[in-house]
């Protein structure tokens, strides 16, 4: 029997050294769903990668689907499986429904409650349908987390202070700079990350924003909202040492900031000290950037001391969504022991109507050999229901009489 089954290689367990080498590209993703999906036993799946998360959620039928998706995993980024089993979180069944859902309204996330993630679950959701690649339980697994995700947001109060990934950076930078609004302030990416850092920071005062993206577009979009300038990353290196903080996070699979062009921009700035968070996985900039003198360099996982300064008002709420997961967990559990019934109600209407086909055939040519059409209706009705009832009546007879209790609701009452 099929099971429901989730891998994880999250922030909690996971460095981010760790977690940006089973990253997965964005322009790579739909290929990999497709070779998920033909490994045997896979009947479905969808895989969502975040700064804080790679997770693959499936249907597996197999004896070992633990196995198959963390050799999968492996294997797709190259990297033995000593380097990364100790940091995999298998989920199964019941612990999985929890684990979705705890993940889509922010239960599990660095910022608890941040929004962000339901938004990037959708993105993996939709990645998953277009690719084809999931089946009516999985399709009914994520409506489920989504509308779980929907009840907690409007039953609780876990979102209603602002607290992000992009509030925790920018609160992170007053630690460094006790006024923000003198600042020149370098945006890497134009994603919904960098896009809320502009936001941040221009409630803050900032008047120096540039928004650097691969996409000139892209970042015109951005820089239009929050009147910043906006340059492509070919134009970035001539610009950064006006930075004093930049803020990074792409999609690129290789850092877009070397060491070299950090301490080229330090000479030009004098040594003027620069603060530089780097919120992307894969990371954008070189590690060894931090080594130099006056950078002081952070990555999404030194954001905790910050969101536990700004988290307290949200633990009583986690309470709360946890008991109505709980709730909702039960509802989609329900559905799922009478979905095999569905496929039994189908094989039924499929045979019932090949015995339709089969007795109609024989009436039509009844018909057109001259028949009576009163008597050929009549034999029609009466052939239709005695090869219909036959099985029935047959397995009703081999059934003891208390097996029968659940049948009784099956026959309708017809009234006139």
């Amino acid at each position: 029997m099929s099971r429901i089954a989730i891998l994880s290689v999250n922030y909690a367990q996971a460095p981010v050294s760790v977690r940006e080498c089973v990253a997965f590209a964005p322009n790579l993703l739909s290929s990999e769903l497709q070779k998920l999906s033909n490994i045997p036993g896979v009947e479905a799946c969808v895989i969502l990668s975040t700064c804080n998360r790679s997770e693959i959620y499936a249907v597996i039928d197999a004896d070992n689907p633990q196995e198959i998706l963390s050799q999968y995993l492996a294997e797709t980024h190259q990297i033995s499986r000593q380097e990364i089993d100790s940091y995999l979180v298998y989920f199964e069944d019941n612990a999985a429904l929890e684990h979705i859902c705890n993940v889509a309204c922010g239960l599990d996330s660095l910022v608890l409650g941040e929004p962000q993630i339901l938004g990037q679950l959708k993105d993996a959701y939709h990645m998953a349908q277009h690719a084809k690649t999931l089946d009516k339980k999985l399709e009914k697994l994520f409506q489920h987390a989504f509308s779980t995700a929907k009840k907690v947001r409007t039953d609780t109060q876990i979102g209603s202070s602002p607290v992000s990934i992009a509030y925790c950076a920018v609160k992170l930078s007053e630690k460094i700079f006790t006024d923000l609004s003198e600042q020149t302030v370098l945006l890497i990416g134009a994603g919904e990350m960098i896009e809320l850092c502009a936001q941040h920071l221009s409630q803050k005062g900032v008047k120096n924003i540039i928004v650097a993206n691969r996409t000139l577009e892209n970042a015109k979009k951005i820089a239009s909202l929050y009147n910043a300038q906006s340059i492509s990353l070919k134009q970035f290196s001539s610009v950064i040492h006006q930075a004093d903080i930049i803020i990074s996070s792409t999609a690129a699979s290789l850092p877009v900031i070397g060491k070299g062009l950090i301490e080229s921009a330090l000479k030009l700035r004098k040594h003027k000290p620069m603060f530089m968070l780097d919120i992307a996985v894969p990371r954008d900039i070189e590690p060894e950037a931090g080594q130099l003198d006056d950078v002081y360099l952070y990555t999404i996982d030194d954001l905790e001391q910050v969101v536990s300064d700004n988290i307290g008002s949200r633990e009583k709420e986690k309470v709360l969504a946890q008991e109505i997961i709980i709730k909702q967990t039960q509802v989609f559990n329900k559905w799922l022991s009478v979905l095999p019934n569905e496929q039994l109600v189908q094989n039924y209407r499929s045979n019932v109507n090949k015995i339709k086909e089969d007795v109609l055939t024989d009436a039509i040519k009844s018909l057109n050999n001259g028949g009576d059409s009163e008597q050929v209706i009549k034999k029609f009705a009466d052939q239709l229901t005695n090869k219909i009832l036959h099985t029935t009546f047959k397995n009703i007879k081999q059934t003891p009489y208390e097996g029968l209790s659940q049948c009784e609701g099956c026959i309708p009452n017809i009234k006139k």
